[in-house]
């Protein structure tokens, strides 16, 4: 049997935290459908775009099958996936349906894996990265992302800014994204500690 990725660079990587992380996404109510904190996470992607001066910036959760988009910043404003591409976007739906992802789309789930920090200052310098689709099909070439680790150790997802030009982060950038994530972090935790009970 020829193993998955064969011939070529895998670019989703293996994600053996998956079951327990959608388990969680789910007890905290993330990830899989819209509520009532959805614009905070929007206005939480306005402000990474702000903060890095970039076009794109997001607040991803992933689970087994699939990347979500909670918070989403476009330079149009619109908030819909397929501001980031139809392949990207999955179905191309307008809308905050148009949010959903699939794996090998992008490199969250890489900074989820991994996790730690993902300072991309270009994509194209590395091999592993440059052959992601996101590269072609949205014109992505820096990628700057820190993941959201939970009270309880898990990689929920990703706090990201994306450019559509090579960037230098740098240190700085990494502090900040980091910075960022932690902030986050801080909100879902009060946001779990005040859900209601059953």
């Amino acid at each position: 049997m020829i193993p998955r990725g064969a011939g070529r660079l895998l670019l989703t990587p293996v994600d053996s935290e998956a079951p327990a992380r959608t388990r969680r996404l789910r007890s905290l109510g993330l990830g899989e459908r819209e509520d009532a904190s959805f614009d905070n996470f929007d206005a939480f992607a306005d402000r990474v775009a702000e903060v890095t001066d970039v076009p794109f910036s997001m607040v991803n959760f992933i689970d087994g099958n699939r990347q979500f988009y909670a918070g989403l910043h476009t330079p149009a404003g619109t908030r819909r996936g397929s501001d980031l591409g139809a392949t990207a976007a999955g179905s191309g739906r307008s809308g905050r349906s148009g949010r959903y992802v699939a794996l090998d789309h992008g490199y969250c789930p890489h900074v989820v894996v991994r996790r730690k920090a993902l300072v991309l200052e270009d994509v194209c310098d590395y091999p592993r990265f440059a052959g992601n689709p996101v590269v072609d099909d949205i014109g992505i070439r820096s990628y700057l992302g820190a993941p959201l680790i939970d009270r309880t150790g898990m990689a929920l997802g990703a706090v990201c800014a994306v450019d559509t030009v090579p960037r230098p982060w740098g240190r700085a950038g990494l502090d900040t994204i980091k910075s960022l994530a932690q902030e986050l972090i801080g909100h879902l935790d009060r946001r779990e500690d005040h859900a209601p009970r059953f």
